[in-house]
C-alpha cells in the first residue's frame, strides 16, 4: 500500500466519565472534552496511514484546526472518521468528521509528517 488520498479510518466510541471536559481538566461539564476529542481524532488519523507506511516510519502531527460544534455526554455513541486528503511529500493532509446518533459533532483538519522513528527519537532525546 502506499501513501494516497483516500486512504480512511474509523473509530466508534461510547463517551465515559473518563473522556468528559470535567474529568480531564479542561472544563466543568461532564460532556466529551475537546481534548479528548482530538486525541480520538488523531488515532484516527494514525490508524489511516498505519499499513501504508514503510518500515521504521511514524507519522507525527503538526498542526490542528478543529471545530467543536456540539456536546456528548456521558453514554453518546460518537464515530470519528479521518481521511487522508492530500500528501505534499511528507506532509499529509486529514479531514476529520466527529458525528453523533443525529448530529456533526465535529469537523476539523489535521496535518501529520512522515517521520523515521529512528532518527525522530534520537534527534529528541535529551
Amino acid at each position: 500500500m502506499t501513501l494516497a488520498p483516500g486512504l480512511r479510518s474509523r473509530l466508534l466510541i461510547m463517551v465515559e466519565r473518563e473522556d468528559t471536559a470535567l474529568q480531564i481538566g479542561s472544563g466543568d461539564v461532564p460532556v466529551l472534552g475537546t481534548p479528548r476529542l482530538l486525541a480520538l481524532a488523531e488515532r484516527a488519523t494514525v490508524q489511516a496511514v498505519a499499513d501504508a507506511l514503510g518500515p521504521g516510519q511514524t507519522s507525527v502531527g503538526t498542526r490542528v484546526a478543529l471545530e467543536h460544534l456540539t456536546a456528548s455526554p456521558i453514554g453518546a455513541h460518537v464515530e470519528i472518521s479521518a481521511e487522508l486528503t492530500e500528501v505534499d511529500g511528507r506532509r499529509l493532509v486529514f479531514a476529520v468528521t466527529v458525528r453523533g446518533r443525529e448530529s456533526t459533532v465535529a469537523t476539523g483538519t489535521i496535518e501529520r509528517v512522515v517521520v523515521d522513528r529512528e532518527r525522530f527519537l534520537a534527534r529528541h532525546a535529551r
